[in-house]
């Protein structure tokens, strides 16, 4: 027996040609046992055949013997009765024996029957031309001998000689089809005997084979696994003994070198691991440094520096153009050492073992003595190095994708072994933890800067004066490390007066959250102008969302972002508003009561087949709305509800006198008392209401002549506001428009002129809901030209659906303040 920790010479053959030989010789003896079963499996399969042959020939003999007598019938049924309806299965019958009986004499299984078949065939077609025929023409011809007792006897002896052929035939086919299906029995016990006989060999084959390479395989291969079980438990001493076996002893080798580069390499990967943990905890570049001074000193080198430049240090994007590094970490064994101290400026000349500042790799000196006089110009500098101590040193470059930041310097004295080439992927991944914190902690600060420059550029700068509500904002983003949020807010003046008024909140923070919120604010105003209801304008942002992804496939951030949308009728004094997981306003009246908006909150955007309702407010003129976002009732330090209620005790203690924009920064700094965790928005709108006398409506029948009569109404309006400047155009426009609206509207149709501070508002609304498209018209076409009319004689002009069809408008500015007298007969649309 071999003893552990001797070697044998292996032998010639390896494992692979003795495994792939004794797989080669099982395969083949497995297939000469499947050959053998095969054959056997075919002869089994011939003798079934054979066995089966002879049913058709039962089954025909029966055919036959049943044509013949279906002849007999019809024939005697027919000599008795003389009715020519029995002659027809007669005749079929006698048609189709020939071909029967033919078939008969094909499917018979031996000579013999075959023989016994013709005779079949013969006396079969004796008994039908020599009897059936001529007694079926005599009885046709009235001939009594059809019907006499000796031609009744000479066809029932046919008949039965034909019977006795039938009953030899089957009888000598019966004894035939026993004789193959006991041959095929035999056989079948033959093959299960070959069957058994081989499945056994192969399984014997088979264990044999296992055995084989159990024995020589996975033994050996269980006592490795053994050790390296011991090896990933920890006992980096677990050494195989040599057993010299092939290329299993080659493994183990194999095995002991790996374990001993193991053990080598636990000390360096608990130095890469404690770096991980360590450096990098905070976005300061300082302590950053710091954190990789003490993690690499006394485990790795036993003197560090780290000098960055200057631009790195304010958050800017590093130059090889600066002329000097400031030093910002020094450390090591002793306080005495001759290097600079930190805060000192470093001259961009490479520092010991640096060939050029803009190395992209590490860099080893072995032996400073060595090289001092070709690497080192500044002698007496080298000299106070040396006579410190110093011995060998690795120069590193400090870079993040591509960028360089500064150099890290490690240094080691004559009392530490010196560097060598391993050690400089080590310097690499400390310098690179390093230089990733660092990077992160400067494109931190340049990333905040951009993403408030993308929000304030995407937010609106000036909120355009509106006639419906007085409003005032505040908008505070945050100044955690998580970056800026995505909320929003915006005012957007409608067509008729009204005004929608905005609140969105993006998921996340960041450029990608400043980006998100300008996409959404921009589908918001672009599906305003389309003067949708709330709940459809939801419903498409909705759908929009869906639809947008960042590009590489992923879904997109806008998902679960949220937003409030209303709109208020300075005439009917009515806000609409829906809700896409966006908290409601809060109503506060002129008397002072502060109340939540009713109605539910719909599901966030991009959740997608949801529906969204509108709430219907009636609000009186001096009512304030206040919408915000969750930033400013919800934080770490503040649950919802108890954000929700001093929201509404802040809102509800106003000062005298006091402004909207007061009480905007009143509110504000009543809730937030520290730094925000998310973006702070908050909208306050004080509605107005439009005097009724601003307004007049009247109900145009649909007739033609009628267009006169709108006509004559609108100036007389015009008139009485003192805008006689506006009576031709507007005179014109209310044509085109009504016209339009009688020809290819319908019922009710209705005239409404609007005048606000700086606008003449006409509105036509019908019972259609087809909406007009401006198009060119033709020379010679008649029509095609009202609404480029339109357009060219108003300064902005466009339709909006409603619940009862659409309403057109057009709008044009007053040229100055008119009087507000009303003529007689115009009716005014608004609430008292």
């Amino acid at each position: 027996m071999q003893r552990w920790g001797r070697t044998r010479k292996p032998p010639h053959r390896g494992l692979v040609p003795l495994t792939a030989v004794a797989g080669g010789l099982l395969a083949v003896l497995i297939g000469l046992v499947f050959l053998v079963l095969a054959l056997a499996v075919q002869d089994a399969r011939h003798s079934l055949l054979s066995a089966r042959s002879g049913r058709p020939a039962l089954e025909q003999i029966g055919v036959v013997q049943g044509i013949v007598l279906d002849m007999e019938g019809g024939q005697r049924s027919y000599v008795i009765t003389r009715q020519d309806e029995f002659l027809k299965p007669w005749r079929a019958a006698r048609a189709a024996f020939p071909a029967q009986a033919q078939r008969l004499v094909d499917v018979s299984t031996s000579p013999a029957q075959q023989q016994l078949a013709g005779r079949i065939q013969r006396a079969g077609q004796s008994f039908v031309d020599d009897y059936s025929v001529p007694l079926v023409a005599e009885a046709r011809r009235g001939d009594p001998d059809a019907s006499s007792t000796a031609r009744t006897m000479e066809g029932k002896q046919r008949l039965d000689a034909l019977r006795d052929q039938f009953s030899r035939y089957l009888k000598a086919e019966r004894v035939s089809i026993n004789q193959r299906e006991n041959a095929l029995e035999g056989r079948m016990r033959t093959l299960t005997i070959a069957a058994s006989v081989g499945v056994g060999v192969a399984v014997l084959l088979i264990v044999a084979y296992g055995a084989y390479v159990t024995r020589v395989i996975v033994w050996p291969v269980r006592r490795m696994a053994r050790f390296a079980t011991r090896l990933a438990a920890g006992d980096l001493g677990a050494r195989v003994p040599r057993s010299g076996r092939r290329e299993i002893g080659q493994l183990e080798t194999a095995f002991n070198t790996m374990a001993g580069s193991l053990e080598k390499s636990h000390r360096r990967l608990r130095l890469l691991y404690d770096a991980g943990t360590a450096v990098g905890n905070t976005l300061d570049v300082g302590r950053t440094a710091d954190e990789l001074v003490r993690v690499s000193v006394p485990r790795f080198a036993d003197f560090v520096t780290v000098d960055l430049e200057e631009s790195v240090l304010r958050g800017g994007e590093p130059t090889a153009a600066e002329t000097a590094l400031r030093r910002v970490a020094r450390g090591g064994v002793r306080d005495d050492s001759p290097l600079d101290p930190a805060g000192a400026l470093i001259a961009v000349d490479p520092p010991p073992g640096a060939r050029r500042h803009t190395d992209s790799g590490a860099a080893l000196i072995a032996d400073l003595r060595v090289t001092r006089s070709s690497r080192f110009p500044d002698a007496p500098r080298t000299d106070r190095l040396l006579d410190y101590g110093m011995s060998s040193l690795i120069t590193a470059p400090l870079s993040a994708q591509g960028v360089l930041m500064g150099v890290i310097v490690f240094w080691r004295t004559r009392d530490s072994p010196p560097f060598e080439k391993d050690d400089l992927s080590d310097a690499e991944e400390l310098v690179a933890r390093a230089a990733t914190a660092i990077d992160n902690a400067r494109r931190y600060t340049r990333e905040r800067e951009t993403a408030l420059g993308l929000q304030r550029s995407l937010l609106p700068h000036v909120m355009p004066d509106c006639p419906s509500v007085d409003f005032a904002y505040r908008y505070l983003p945050t100044g955690t490390r998580a970056g800026v949020g995505g909320d929003w807010l915006d005012v957007i003046p409608l067509s008729g007066t009204r005004v929608a008024l905005v609140v969105g909140d993006v998921v996340g923070h960041g450029i990608q959250a400043s980006a998100t919120m300008g996409r959404l604010r921009t589908a918001v105003r672009t599906l305003a102008d389309v003067d949708l209801p709330p709940d459809e304008l939801l419903t498409h942002l909705d759908d929009l969302v869906l639809h947008l992804d960042d590009g590489a496939g992923e879904q997109a951030g806008e998902v679960g972002s949220t937003c409030l949308y209303a709109v208020y009728d300075p005439i009917s004094r009515r806000c609409s508003l829906a809700s896409a997981g966006h908290p409601l306003p809060f109503v506060i009246t002129p008397q002072g009561a502060v109340e939540q908006a009713p109605g539910q909150a719909g599901p966030p955007l991009g959740l997608g087949g949801l529906p969204f309702e509108t709430t219907d407010l009636d609000l009186t003129a001096g009512t304030t709305l206040a919408l915000f976002s969750n930033g400013l009732v919800h934080s770490r330090n503040l649950d919802l509800s108890h954000g929700l209620e001093q929201l509404r005790g802040a809102l509800a203690a106003p000062g005298e006198g006091e402004s909207l924009q007061e009480s905007c920064d009143r509110v504000v700094t009543a809730l937030r008392t520290c730094e925000p965790a998310d973006d702070v928005t908050l909208l306050l709108a004080r509605t107005r209401a439009l005097p009724c006398d601003q307004v007049a409506v009247w109900e145009v029948p649909a007739d033609p002549e009628h267009v006169a009569t709108a006509r004559t109404l609108t100036t007389g309006q015009l008139d009485a506001w003192k805008l006689d400047e506006l009576s031709f155009t507007t005179e014109l426009v209310v044509s085109e428009l009504v016209t339009n609206a009688i020809r290819y509207g319908g019922s009710p149709i209705q005239l409404r002129l609007i005048r606000d501070t700086t606008m003449l508002i006409c509105e036509v609304s019908d019972g259609s809901s087809t909406a007009p498209h401006l198009r060119r018209a033709r020379v010679f076409d008649e029509g095609g030209r009202g609404l480029l009319l339109v357009a060219q004689l108003t300064r902005r002009w466009g339709t909006r659906q409603t619940s009862a069809g659409k309403t057109i408008w057009c709008e044009q500015a007053l040229p100055a303040a008119g009087a507000s007298t009303r003529p007689p007969g115009s009716v005014d649309w608004c609430r008292e």
